[in-house]
């Protein structure tokens, strides 16, 4: 199955009557006032929703890393309460205008979203913030990876205490997006001919949707949660002398080898907010993932691997 590429951006795979879930806590130990909006319907094995996302899944880690991921669970949002209806009414409201406006096609696509386990919890509870907008490495908004490109977003999910990792997959509203580049401080759409934004318009590797639209754009749909030893990229201190792991340190510091003034300050201050608590790990890791890209941080661990 791993093997085989799947895509899941017909909704129409994905949209089956459950027949099998129960309606589970939140995933982390939120305060029981949250848990009618945070709720999430556990899908079982051989349920078509979990079957489909979880190959999507592991294809799109390539075989090489689903080899041995091991899905946890695949858990669907749920609509119940107030806030969770509110949310899924204004998505389906700005879909049908999306149509209206760009000839009838919204282009509705599935995106990753990468957090800890309780960042996630709180975007399902409460729907996105400022603490999960991007601010630059592809225009000021919330970044989303495709969802036939899962690795990228795996390797910035943040392990929670048992190892266990969490994505997030949201219906993304990208109606004409618009192509920006790398390091590019654009917060809205140039014009109102576009919607969204992109890093490619042939083939992306991110969905960039504006902070103004967060919560219009993006619906949080389904939470995967893994285990996949062999995705330990960048590690939070220094390695022991057998360890794959690379210090943030070691990475910035060969970083500045690479990169130009520009996208070396941008990492040097998020680094330096991340030492000083200001932000959470996995932030940091998303942000050295965009402006430096997965090639040249992989060479780098790559490097640091065959050294020990």
């Amino acid at each position: 199955m791993a093997a085989a590429h799947v895509e899941i951006e017909d909704q129409s795979s994905v949209s089956t009557e459950l027949d099998n879930g129960e309606i589970l806590e939140p995933l982390s130990d939120a305060d029981s006032s949250s848990a009618s909006s945070g709720s999430a319907i556990l899908l079982g094995q051989g349920n078509q929703e979990h079957d489909v996302i979880k190959a999507c899944f592991l294809s799109g880690l390539g075989a090489a890393f689903a080899v041995d991921t091991t899905v946890e669970s695949v858990r669907k949002t749920s609509t119940e309460g107030v806030a969770a209806r509110a949310r899924y009414v204004a998505f389906r409201i700005f879909t049908e205008a999306m149509a209206r406006k760009n000839g009838g096609d919204p282009n509705v696509k599935y995106g990753w979203f990468a957090g800890s386990r309780e960042e996630i919890d709180r975007i399902v509870s409460y729907g996105f913030s400022s603490r999960e907008i991007d601010d630059g490495s592809h225009g000021i908004g919330v970044h989303l990876v495709p969802s036939k490109c899962s690795l990228f977003a795996a390797v910035g999910a943040e392990p929670d205490g048992e190892g266990v990792r969490h994505l997030l997959l949201c219906r993304v509203l990208l109606g004409r997006p618009e192509q920006i580049d790398a390091g590019s401080t654009q917060s809205h759409p140039s014009s109102g001919e576009f919607d969204c934004a992109v890093d490619d318009l042939q083939e992306p590797r991110k969905y960039i949707v504006w902070s103004s639209n967060m919560n219009s754009y993006i619906l949080p749909s389904y939470i995967v949660s893994f285990k996949s030893p062999r995705l330990r990229v960048i590690g939070r201190g220094g390695p022991p002398p057998s360890s794959p792991w690379v210090s943030f340190t070691a990475v910035v510091s060969v970083l500045s080898k690479f990169l130009d003034a520009s996208r070396m300050s941008l990492i040097k201050k998020t680094f330096d907010d991340f030492r000083k608590g200001k932000i959470p790990r996995d932030q940091l890791v998303r942000k050295m993932r965009q402006v430096a890209g997965d090639d040249l941080l992989a060479q780098i661990i790559k490097n640091h691997k065959d050294r020990v």
